[in-house]
């Protein structure tokens, strides 16, 4: 394939983002394939991957360059070089002023496999930190979550069954395979640009991973219902437990953002769900007001994300020990504060989609101990190595009658 340089160009700015700017992969990426309207589908797919796959990658290449201590823009050119020339591509004299041996590439790329933090592309102290946690686990789970992940979507029951969404797609040349084992989620099997599609359009399905799909199930939701998700986002959850309750009931959805409130609006409206009532915590009060209120609570909690690095690759490099520390506090916080919003006899779910044992069950453990008035029914931990999906944990607690 030829290497055009205004695509390339773009690599770089998007790297430079987010390495460079400390900004977010996705953020950057979409700006960035958007800035230029003569670009079509090929080109912004060339340079989404290309810098997903180099971001993946990203101390492997630099370790063969002999510059992962000393990492600047300026090298940019020479690591997309050892990239092309690695991948077999004819490098364009400009990317670099001397021909690549390729065979001397592969040798020290052989030599570099042999370092677990230079083969996943890792930080130090997250490979001390990933052994800590999870033992050999670890090293079962790091090649899983380096790779790139399937697109999952879930099928909008409260408009089509899932059966008679896969005819739909295929006659938009959509191929999906059902997922043994999870009640409404499909995979795509081609490559498709899914918001395209007049299914995506009509609210007839969401993109979610078949593990995330699990945490609404967990809640046991029924049609009438009260249920507050207090960490809602942009609502993917909210919107399923919309699905399960039959648009019958009301489901609260609490952020701290208004602009993600936003989107879930605009989501449930295209879904057809109309029990979302949106509100944002801009006090302590918001809370309160909730207290001893839900038949269901969600708590999705903000975490590591350490369970879904192949969506956000750049994770890997944006995390640390103190944002970790500090990520940890804010789950003790909220399950310690906003527990109190399901009513006795209720049911609250605790999830995150991180495999760490510190930001899962021993968050549990500690709640418990702390609250007596709450008994933990079922908790489920979901493996990326052993599943293929996203890393997730999922814990299932009652709050005990008066």
């Amino acid at each position: 394939m030829t290497l055009h340089k205004n695509l390339l160009d773009a690599v770089k700015q998007a790297l430079t983002a987010v390495f460079f700017e400390n900004r977010f992969a996705d953020h950057v990426i979409d700006f960035v394939i958007k800035s230029n309207k003569k670009w079509g589908g090929r080109d912004r797919k060339f340079i989404a991957e290309t810098t997903y796959t180099i971001v993946r990658n990203w101390r492997m290449l630099h370790a063969i360059n002999g510059t992962y201590e000393r990492q600047s823009p300026e090298q940019l050119n020479k690591i997309l070089a050892i990239y092309f020339t690695l991948a077999g591509e004819s490098v364009p004299e400009w990317l670099s002023a001397a021909p690549l041996n390729v065979e001397l590439l592969q040798q020290k790329r052989e030599e570099l496999l042999k370092q677990r933090v230079v083969r996943e592309s890792i930080p130090d102290w997250l490979d001390e930190f990933g052994l800590a946690e999870l033992g050999e686990q670890w090293e079962k789970e790091l090649p899983v979550l380096n790779q790139k992940a399937d697109v999952i979507i879930r099928a909008n029951t409260l408009r089509i069954t899932k059966l008679e969404l896969i005819d739909i797609l295929e006659s938009e040349n959509v191929h999906v395979n059902e997922i043994p084992g999870y009640t409404n989620a499909l995979r795509l099997m081609n490559k498709s640009n899914l918001f395209m599609t007049q299914a995506f359009k009509d609210g007839l399905f969401e993109i979610q991973d078949a593990s995330s799909q699990l945490v609404a199930e967990a809640l046991d939701v029924e049609p009438g219902m009260r249920v507050v998700d207090a960490c809602a986002g942009s609502g993917g959850k909210a919107l399923h437990i919309g699905s399960l309750m039959k648009n019958r009931g009301k489901i609260i959805a609490l952020d701290i953002t208004d602009r993600r409130l936003g989107e879930l609006r605009q989501r449930a409206k295209r879904d057809g769900i109309e029990i979302v009532e949106t509100r944002i915590i801009d006090s302590t009060k918001v809370i309160k007001r909730l207290f001893d209120s839900a038949d269901r609570l969600l708590l999705d909690v903000p975490c590591s994300g350490s369970g879904v690095l192949r969506r956000h690759p750049d994770a890997k490099w944006k995390l640390s020990l103190t944002s970790i520390e500090t990520i940890r506090a804010t789950q003790a916080e909220i399950i310690a504060k906003y527990s109190k919003i399901v009513k006795p006899g209720g049911i609250m779910v605790y999830s995150t989609c991180s495999i760490f044992p510190s930001e899962n069950e021993q968050q549990v453990e500690k709640f418990l101990l702390e609250n007596p008035d709450f008994e933990l029914i079922e908790d489920k931990k979901v493996s990326p190595a052993e599943s293929g999906f996203d890393g997730f944990y999922i814990a299932k607690l009652a709050r005990k009658q008066n």
